[in-house]
């Protein structure tokens, strides 16, 4: 498994201000779709492409262009699909799907209710959003549902991680051929006893969208 850290000015600066609790719920929504369209440009560094002949106004020459099928953009409901405008800028032709996970919050275990996906991943690119890779069992169990589909490349787009998470989700696919990436703006400190990354953000849907 890859874990990529971001380390750029601009990403630490969005952080910085979607961590101050003073932050209203609009400006972190679009500091969101900034921040996603900064760590996108790392996480498709490997996607698949495929050579093309192009005319010029000038000249014959060749480019690449995005291979098929078609990447595949996750978000992981609720939280996740704030992230999915700032995917969709940077790569529109890829389609969306939606997976619906909830954490237990005594057990810390994930559970899935409800997807939206195509029966069939395979030999698809998965692009998974989650804002918070905490204790990592919502990863791995999207990783898991997406993998027995048929997926066969999977990265994963967070904004914050704890050591905790990555280390689990290390454990989980220790042993697994499938090509696995983590893309993530910054590497904190740890979790608390709520399973909560600190120093973190908070509740990354309640920042979103409010407390419903």
């Amino acid at each position: 498994m890859k874990v990529h850290v971001a380390d750029h000015p601009l990403i630490a600066h969005k952080l910085t201000i979607l961590r101050d609790e003073r932050t209203d719920s609009p400006t972190f929504r679009r500091l969101v779709e900034e921040l996603v369209t900064l760590l996108a440009y790392e996480a498709t560094r490997d996607v698949r492409t495929h050579s093309v002949s192009i005319t010029t106004p000038l000249t014959r020459t060749k480019g690449l262009k995005l291979a098929e099928p078609a990447p595949v953009v996750v978000p992981i409901l609720r939280a996740g699909l704030g992230m999915l405008e700032g995917m969709s800028k940077l790569v529109p032709t890829a389609e969306v799907g939606f997976l619906g996970m909830v954490r237990d919050e005594k057990t810390l275990q994930a559970s899935t209710y409800a997807n939206r996906l195509p029966d069939d991943l395979s030999g698809r690119q998965v692009f998974v959003l989650d804002p918070m890779l905490a204790t990592g069992g919502t990863l791995i169990a999207a990783f898991n549902y997406l993998i027995n589909l048929g997926a066969n490349d999977i990265t994963a787009i967070c904004i914050l991680s704890a050591p905790e998470g990555i280390a689990a989700v290390e454990r989980e696919f220790a042993g697994s051929k499938i090509p696995i990436t983590i893309v993530t703006g910054a590497l904190d400190e740890r979790l608390n006893e709520h399973g909560y990354i600190v120093p973190g953000l908070g509740d990354a849907g309640d920042r979103l969208y409010g407390v419903v």
